[in-house]
């Protein structure tokens, strides 16, 4: 069966084969320029005898090529392939560009190693194993490096070299699947090289020139498995648009601070310094008013220390808690703290100065109303009550 010509001669876009094989859907050729999916690269698109090739891949018995519809010809026709160029041209690009990616992880990564690879229409990852932690800053070195070999016109070429000289190769990058699927039962491999920049094994298709991978924008990083760390980027027209996204919302931000963008870092800096401290300040006024709050609920029992009791809106049982405590401690504060949370399933929280047994108070609370809770002599809190918050309430005040 016909083997595929893609990886030696990726410019090629039409050809004519004699069709060895229709079985369906299912053409085998004498030859093929079609790229078969495998490595990460996406199998080629384009049409054979005019109909749509919907799949391309490659067994035992040669390349098959799947179509959208069972064709017209049959074994032993002449039939014209035309490989979709905006697609092949796209692969060729992402896939170099992966190469190039890793040749920048060998001068900014330790310890090394290539996990995987894989294209998508919108995006291309490159998954390293590295001890680095791959930061933001990391990210940025890595999107420059990549760029500027591309800048420089690096000649990409590649060649069949003997496995044991390869593997003896410390410049050359392997990854698993390589290892143990295309050298297996091989004598020689494939090694594709970046002129000063980059070597690894690899079947795909790839330009000749660095140059005609055009800009590459690093998009994220990730980690799919552990000691893994996946870093995506994009090349053409989708590389490009996010890069101007994330011009123009640099240059909107600093417009809104009044700084030239190369100034965002200092100032964004001094807006977070500004909305910790504000945040700081305003969890203060909160409590401060929270315990305000507190003090000012129904006095039941003594008078001085007479223990507060009643319904608190708008606040969350633990800062209610921190309060109620706070409140209890002071030294004019009262005996006890009483206070229910509303909302369609009002808490309750119990702070004592010490007469009084909070948890045995909370335990009685969930008893009459249901929920759960629990706590200490000191202080307590149950939640999930199913009560008005009026009605609880009140229960505490005979309590």
């Amino acid at each position: 069966m016909g083997h595929t010509l893609a990886a030696e001669h990726p410019e090629v876009r039409a050809f004519e084969a004699t069709v060895e094989s229709v079985d369906g859907r299912a053409v085998t050729l004498s030859e093929t320029y079609f790229y078969p999916e495998g490595g990460g690269q996406p199998a080629d698109r384009g049409t054979l005898g005019g109909v749509s090739v919907a799949d391309v891949r490659a067994g035992a018995d040669g390349v098959v090529h799947t179509l959208a519809e069972a064709p017209a010809f049959d074994a032993g026709d002449a039939v014209a392939g035309v490989v979709d160029d905006d697609y092949r041209t796209y692969c060729m690009r992402a896939h170099t560009a992966s190469h190039v990616l890793y040749g920048a992880g060998r001068r900014v990564l330790d310890d090394l190693g290539y996990g995987g690879f894989g294209i998508t229409d919108e995006k291309v990852r490159v998954d390293f194993r590295t001890s680095t932690d791959v930061t933001d800053d990391v990210l940025v070195e890595l999107e420059r490096l990549v760029n500027r070999a591309v800048w420089d016109s690096r000649d990409v070429s590649w060649a069949e070299r003997p496995v044991d000289e390869a593997r003896g190769d410390e410049a050359v990058a392997f990854n698993t699947k390589t290892e143990e699927d295309v050298m297996a039962d091989a004598d020689t491999v494939r090694v594709v090289t970046v002129a000063g920049w980059d070597a690894a094994a690899c079947g795909g298709t790839h330009v000749a020139n660095t140059r005609e991978i055009g800009p590459v924008t690093v998009l994220d990083r990730s980690n799919p498995g552990e000691g893994l760390t996946r870093v995506e980027f994009a090349v053409g027209p989708a590389g490009i648009d996010r890069r101007a996204d994330t011009h123009r919302g640099a240059r909107a931000a600093a417009r809104e601070l009044g700084v030239a963008v190369a100034d965002l870092p200092d100032a964004v800096a001094r807006v977070a310094d500004e909305r910790d401290r504000l945040a700081a300040d305003l969890e203060a006024l909160r409590e401060e008013v929270l315990v305000g709050r507190l003090r000012a609920l129904e006095a039941v029992g003594e008078e001085g220390r007479a223990r507060r009791v009643g319904v608190v809106a708008g606040f969350e049982a633990n800062a209610v808690g921190a309060a109620a405590q706070t409140l209890v401690d002071e030294p004019d504060g009262p005996d006890a703290v009483a206070a229910v949370g509303d909302g369609d399933a009002p808490f309750v929280v119990v702070a004592s100065a010490g007469d009084l047994d909070a948890g045995d108070v909370v335990d009685a609370v969930t008893d009459a109303f249901g929920g759960g809770g629990g706590g200490s002599p000191r202080f307590a809190q149950g939640g999930g009550l199913a009560a008005d918050p009026d009605e609880v309430a009140a229960f505490l005040r005979e309590f």
